[in-house]
């Protein structure tokens, strides 16, 4: 029987905000990846954190955290998304979300789950498109990990060069980045 493990991305650099750890900054009174775990834990089976820095504040959450491969550090969420495949069986799926995004839809992982089916791969789209609100099929690790080799890092262009689905959704708030410390606050 196959599961389904929920990721959430907070490997990043956070340039945007000035380079502090971005999953660890807190809105609403507790830590932006923190939000994410939660929204993503009553859909999937078991959840990990991808993170590159401060480890141990990340591991205090509860859930086993993941950093990018050694030759691929802070190669952007397709390393993260890479070293949750790598912790799969090989009829799981990974569902990712990013630390930045903290309220993502109940029911993304059943919708996601729908449209990936056919094809081993779906990505969310709500006015746009959110390739980091992804579900990938384990046998994506060798395509993904050759990719990530050849030198590719956007996520968009290797997902819409595969098969793939994608999920629609109506409510774009449940898709807002909060990308700067102002964003934090508002």
């Amino acid at each position: 029987m196959s599961e389904i493990v929920g990721l959430v991305l907070a490997g990043g650099l956070a340039r945007r905000m000035g380079g502090v750890d971005k999953g660890l900054q807190l809105w609403r009174g507790q830590p932006l990846a923190l939000h994410v775990l939660q929204a993503l834990r009553p859909q999937a089976d078991r959840l990990l954190v991808s993170a590159n820095r401060h480890l141990d504040a990340y591991a205090a959450f509860g859930a086993p955290v993941l950093a990018d491969p050694a030759d691929l550090a802070f190669a952007g969420p397709l390393a993260g998304m890479l070293a949750g495949l790598a912790t799969l069986g090989d009829d799981d799926w990974l569902l990712t979300a990013p630390c930045d995004s903290p309220h993502p839809p109940p029911d993304l992982a059943a919708r996601l789950l729908e449209a990936a089916r056919p094809h081993g791969l779906a990505y969310a789209h709500a006015a746009r498109e959110h390739p980091t609100h992804a579900l990938l099929h384990a046998r994506l690790r060798e395509p993904l990990a050759e990719y990530l080799r050849d030198g590719g890092r956007a996520v968009l262009r290797w997902m819409q060069a595969r098969a793939h689905g994608v999920a629609r959704f109506d409510d774009e708030a449940a898709f807002t980045n909060l990308n700067q410390l102002a964003d934090l606050h508002g």
